[in-house]
């Protein structure tokens, strides 16, 4: 490539190309763009910038730490418990208080355990036997309480029997309260305390007022959100159970504490939002529903011996689940979205580009109108933009500008061709057939630009006055009889 190609491929760096537009006049088509560029606009607006409220950044790394505290005391009267006093040592499981725990509303209680053997449980399908070869000494009861001895307990005559087993006996008592042991939790307070914080921001905050006297006496509600003490009855009846129901097998609890923060906004206006809900499966009577775990409380007596008590309790298990985010405007996610919305408006325009020229009954006509054919075999007239049947200003020095050639001249004519040469072929050029010479002389311009001046592109239009090049292009046809008759009459 020579050094001019190589200067025209720098100069084209710095060309602008625009689009072609052609305006359809299609009322529905029309009608269908509207449509569509209204409804990006609405979603633009509505959807992305006020409901999701995108033109904020976002932190969802939320850090959260939970404490709890469950206040209340309960009295049972029992025969293998006596009378007795439940406090929140008692009946709360872990003491810790953390975001999970476990309020205790009914037991089953085996007392006097020692280690022994002893018969086990007829409810045990492997504990089952007719026979000792069918117990198996060393073997584990599944699903049972204890380790084969390898004798076979029959009661009475009876053919059928349970395995003898090594374990704390006697075996766990099977028999389920009437209704729940601790039926006054539901009158028991669970205070809550939750801290969070956005990192990204450093921004935190904790659902409390730091108001001790008025956490002694508030009860949380819609109206007090930063008095976190809740009555256990009015949870469980939030999260749709009835607390006599759920005391007697237990249940699983989830107190969902959400924060949604607008930081553009004053930091009181960031609260939390309370939600309850039952999480185990209460719908189907099975295996899966209710909550219930075991523990054991151990003693010696005079001798050294040791026994323990056995407690299978079923308990009320609460978990304490945080979620949240904070945003805050930012240009960045801004102008990703108003740059989506823009593209949106692209594809709609798209869209009716393509329903324009392929699915109206008109759309041959519509494309041939959009996508112009352009051919190399064009002259460079046509190819800058000049009218079918009307020739460009056109001066040279030779004859051939004329788009027929001039018919052979008389001598006196070639004659005084010399003198008048200019302007007679300047009068040829601009006569109209039947004019008469009188108003071709009249309508002659004045003088003419010398020859020797005009330029070699065949173009001096520009050099005339605008009356002047307006009355040549206007007589562009030229009849040979008159020009032949005007050059005898001038010699």
């Amino acid at each position: 490539m020579g050094q001019a190609g190589w200067k025209g491929l720098c100069l084209s760096l710095f060309d602008y190309k625009t689009e072609k537009y052609v305006i359809a006049k299609n009322k529905k088509v029309g009608l269908l763009y509207r449509l569509l560029q209204l409804s990006i606009l609405l979603y633009l607006v509505v959807w992305v910038f006020v409901v999701k409220k995108s033109y904020q950044d976002v932190d969802t790394s939320l850090q959260s730490a939970v404490v709890t505290k469950v206040k209340g005391v309960a009295y049972t009267n029992t025969s293998e418990l006596g009378e007795r006093l439940w406090d929140v040592a008692d009946y709360v499981i872990p003491p810790q208080g953390d975001n999970v725990f476990v309020v205790i509303t009914n037991l089953i209680v085996t007392t006097n355990q020692r280690q022994g053997t002893c018969a086990e449980y007829e409810g045990v399908p492997d504990g089952l036997c007719s026979q000792d070869h069918d117990c198996h000494a060393g073997e584990t009861v599944i699903a049972g309480n204890g380790v084969k001895t390898g004798r076979c307990l029959r009661v009475g005559n009876s053919t059928r029997g349970t395995c003898e087993i090594f374990a704390w006996c006697p075996v766990e008592t099977q028999s389920m309260p009437m209704e729940p042991l601790l039926k006054e939790a539901e009158d028991f307070t669970i205070y809550i305390k939750n801290f969070i914080r956005f990192p990204k921001f450093n921004f935190s905050k904790a659902n409390v007022k730091e108001d001790t006297n008025y956490l002694k006496s508030c009860r949380f509600s819609p109206k007090n959100l930063y008095c976190p003490i809740f009555r256990l009855g009015s949870v469980i009846r939030w999260a749709g159970s009835d607390f006599q129901d759920i005391a007697m097998k237990g249940g699983v609890i989830a107190i969902n504490i959400e924060w949604d923060c607008d930081l553009d906004k004053a930091a009181s206006e960031c609260n939390p939002r309370y939600y309850f809900s039952r999480l185990d499966n209460n719908h189907v009577k099975s295996v899966s529903s209710g909550y219930n775990f075991r523990f054991a409380r151990y003693f010696r007596d005079s001798a050294g011996a040791e026994f323990r008590t056995l407690i299978k309790a079923y308990g009320i298990r609460f978990d304490v689940i945080v979620n949240g985010k904070a945003g805050k405007f930012s240009i960045i996610p801004t102008i990703i979205n108003v740059g989506s919305g823009v593209a949106l408006m692209g594809a709609g325009a798209f869209f009716c580009d393509l329903v324009l020229i392929y699915i109206i009954k008109k759309r041959e006509f519509y494309r041939d109108k959009k996508y112009e054919e352009v051919s190399r075999s064009l002259n460079p007239a046509q190819q800058r933009g000049a009218r079918p049947g009307r020739r460009p200003c056109c001066w040279r020095n030779e004859g051939s500008c004329l788009s027929r050639p001039a018919p052979p001249m008389s001598g006196e004519a070639r004659t005084g061709q010399g003198r008048e040469g200019s302007a007679l072929e300047t009068e040829a050029e601009v006569a109209q057939p039947g004019q008469p010479e009188e108003e071709l002389l009249e309508e002659q311009p004045q003088a003419l630009p010398n020859r020797s001046h005009w330029k070699g592109n065949c173009s001096v239009c520009s050099q005339f006055p605008e009356l002047a090049r307006s009355g040549l292009l206007k007589n562009v046809e030229v009849n040979a009889e008159q020009l032949q008759n005007l050059r005898t009459v001038e010699t």
